[in-house]
């Protein structure tokens, strides 16, 4: 299997600068905003070897594209499977209800 390309949707650019955006102005913890920034990355890339090696997210609802998910920390990184990309696009606190935001 061939290398995938690699897609970032911009609602997981939004999820995420509103997690770094609470993690370093109400939390007050800028370094742990910059760590979580990080993990995320590397795990995406990690991930981006295999992408479909993985067990698929069970959702409720009826979906056209298998989730698939990646926990880092508290947070879980939604991504779909299309041809040869692997397309980012969700980071979500692990807590919230899941299947109300996807």
């Amino acid at each position: 299997m061939g290398k995938y390309e690699l897609s970032i949707l911009p609602l997981f650019e939004n999820d995420m600068l509103e997690a770094v955006t609470y993690i370093t102005e109400v939390l007050n913890n800028p370094a742990a905003a910059s760590k979580l920034i990080n993990e995320t990355e590397k795990a995406i890339y990690k991930r981006l070897d295999a992408p479909l090696s993985f067990s698929p997210y069970k959702s409720k609802k009826q979906r056209d594209d298998v989730y698939y998910r990646i926990f880092v920390g508290n947070f879980t990184v939604f991504y779909v499977v299309k041809g040869n990309v692997m397309e980012v696009r969700r980071f979500i606190y692990s807590r919230r209800n899941i299947e109300n935001i996807l």
